[in-house]
């Protein structure tokens, strides 16, 4: 490692800072797009003293409310950004998200259940345990305003139908042309970075050469916004999903149909499948009307169809995320179809993993190589989510498979599958164990703790700790494996604060700063701190007044000796750890040191102030 601070930040960084930055810089960050991306990135940064620019080319923000299962992860995001609690007050809660229906129409028969997102017996317990969050349903015209006002209200300026047009970048920034779309006045903007949260079609990912593997258009799929009151079919058995197995429509590559509810319970979008090939399918109002009674089963349903759009299902994820001082994330990145939910909920994540990592550069915290460790961590999160997200689409031909509708006569009748399986005969049994098989297998979708939240970085902003290679000792999709092994996140473990209150581990580490977990007997670490005296740096020792363990919750996660210690980063996730007792402070400066410079890729230095 250099140990010449200038080589590591850059000189002319280093310049700009100790002259005028404002002179030299018109702003810190451009983001492009206001999404789940653009937007947590700009309220992470503006929350970090990051003066932070963010645009979009619409004069506002989403029209429809496209995403909305919000896991465990990316409400932690929230609580440690302090919306937590903002947030929910527009979320459906999470025990409303209740069960999915497998049925032949809201008002029909149903063919099965499956208690999902974590509510049910079996698995509500595991997910009480892995967080301080609950999983919440925030449609996505919902959760863009509460991230870019407080964005905003941080600090953050936010320019709507500005359009980006282009960017060039060379060693010591990178400058944005823009559009006022208003008034058609083009300009520049003089950043230190920019970030692309531009979307499926990202325009900046195509500039900056990103390579993007994958297929696109594998299937159409027929979205249909509308309002009816339906709460006589759905209020008694809460669910914010409904697949409507029924022949009277077509419904595509999955075979089903979806009733979705927005807001319980008149607010829905009702979804089919089409065949691509054959064009677009009729939208008409006549058109969606009969089909949406189809799928409720109520021919004379009286409704309001709000909106009418088509999406195709791509299967693609970058296989890097960053160019120089410039880095996309979100949808730019990762293109899938919305199963498993897992889309807004990773694209928030990209921009919580960059945001700190953009703030300690531009503080001169960190060297510019902590910003390559971006592309090394999320790239195999977004391929992963690409492939589970598309798997999920292919599993539900078992269950399909379970219901053969045939009548015999050359026609497909809800009566016909109904008989089937229900039938007092081997055939009859044999369907009924192969649908709870099926059942079994979404699963996969609906409770995939472990695809959640046991992502693991490996990256030079991790340093491993010479243990074996970690082993699962359950299903890693299925279940949630807390652990403070370097690359993972640190586990919730609940604390007693100085007046009494409960606080999460999540709670004490985070929010901006690296965090010295230790315990009592640990007091070597918390001198080595306080002899670094960092600013980014906090000292968490527990058993200390407000850190608590009364329970042993902690004593029991923490996989480490009392007086072991773990760094955590600003985003949650463990750095570096030592499992073993260390006593000495001077010891423990040497060890603290050394990991800190190798996360941060620069000696420890205080830096000249951002501004």
């Amino acid at each position: 490692m250099s140990s010449n601070f200038t080589d590591i930040v850059g000189a002319a960084d280093l310049r700009d800072r100790e002259a005028d930055p404002a002179s030299a810089y018109d702003t810190d960050v451009v983001i492009v797009g206001t999404g789940p991306t653009g937007g947590t990135a700009a309220l992470a940064l503006a929350s970090y003293g990051i003066r932070t620019m963010m645009v979009s080319q619409w004069s506002w923000l989403a029209n429809t409310p496209r995403a909305h299962i919000t896991n465990q992860r990316a409400v932690e995001v929230l609580r440690d950004l302090g919306v937590e609690e903002e947030a929910r007050r527009y979320a459906v809660p999470w025990k409303e998200m209740g069960d999915t229906l497998f049925t032949t129409s809201l008002a029909g028969p149903e063919i099965a259940r499956l208690q999902t997102w974590g509510t049910g017996d079996a698995r509500s317990g595991e997910y009480v345990q892995a967080s301080p969050c609950t999983m919440l349903d925030i449609p996505q015209t919902y959760m863009e305003p509460l991230l870019v006002k407080n964005a905003a209200e941080r600090g953050a300026k936010v320019s709507f139908s500005t359009k980006y047009l282009g960017h060039a970048q060379d060693e010591h920034g990178v400058t944005v042309r823009l559009l006022n779309r208003n008034s058609g006045q083009e300009y520049s903007v003089r950043a230190r970075y920019l970030i692309g949260a531009d979307g499926a079609k990202s325009q900046i990912a195509e500039e900056i050469g990103l390579e993007i593997v994958g297929h696109t258009a594998r299937a159409g799929t027929a979205y249909v916004r509308f309002h009816a009151d339906l709460s006589r079919y759905v209020q008694h058995r809460p669910s914010i999903l409904h697949w409507i197995m029924n022949p009277a429509a077509a419904f595509g590559e999955i075979g089903m149909g979806l009733l979705r509810c927005v807001r319980p319970w008149n607010e829905w979008i009702a979804g089919w499948g089409f065949d691509k090939e054959a064009g677009e399918p009729d939208l008409s109002i006549e058109a969606v009307t009969a089909q949406i009674r189809t799928l409720v089963g109520d021919p004379s349903l009286e409704l309001e169809v709000e909106g009418v759009s088509t999406w195709y299902v791509n299967q693609q994820h970058a296989l890097s995320m960053s160019k120089g001082r410039v880095f996309c994330g979100g949808d730019a990145t990762h293109r899938h179809p919305p199963s498993s939910g897992l889309g807004s909920n990773t694209c928030m994540q990209d921009a919580f993993n960059l945001a700190w990592k953009l703030a300690f550069a531009i503080k001169g915290y960190a060297g510019p190589a902590l910003l390559e460790t971006y592309s090394t961590e999320r790239v195999p999160v977004g391929a992963q989510i690409v492939a589970r997200a598309n798997q999920s689409r292919l599993d539900y031909a078992p269950l399909r498979d379970c219901f053969n509708t045939d009548a015999g006569n050359g026609t497909r009748t809800v009566e016909a599958g109904l008989a089937r399986l229900r039938a007092t005969t081997a055939e009859g049994a044999e369907l009924r164990q192969r649908l709870g098989q099926a059942l079994e297998l979404k699963n996969y979708e609906f409770n995939a703790h472990g695809v959640e939240l046991n992502q693991r970085y490996a990256s030079a902003a991790v340093v491993p700790d010479g243990t074996p290679e970690e082993k699962f000792e359950r299903d890693p999709q299925l279940h949630v494996q807390p652990t403070t092994r370097p690359g993972a996140k640190l586990p919730h473990a609940w604390l007693v604060d100085a007046s009494g209150r409960r606080v999460s581990t999540l709670d004490v580490t985070g929010h901006g700063k690296f965090s010295l977990v230790t315990g009592l007997s640990g007091q070597a670490w918390k001198q080595a701190a306080e002899r670094l005296d960092l600013p980014y740096l906090r000292t968490v020792v527990v058993g200390e007044p407000g850190y608590e363990d009364p329970y042993a919750y902690w004593a029991k996660a923490r996989e480490t000796e009392e007086a072991g210690a773990l760094l955590v980063r600003p985003d949650g996730y463990v750095a570096w750890r030592q499992l073993s007792s260390v006593w000495e402070a001077d010891e423990a400066e040497a060890q603290l040191r050394e990991a800190l410079e190798t996360i941060l890729a620069t000696p420890l230095r205080h830096p000249v102030p951002a501004r």
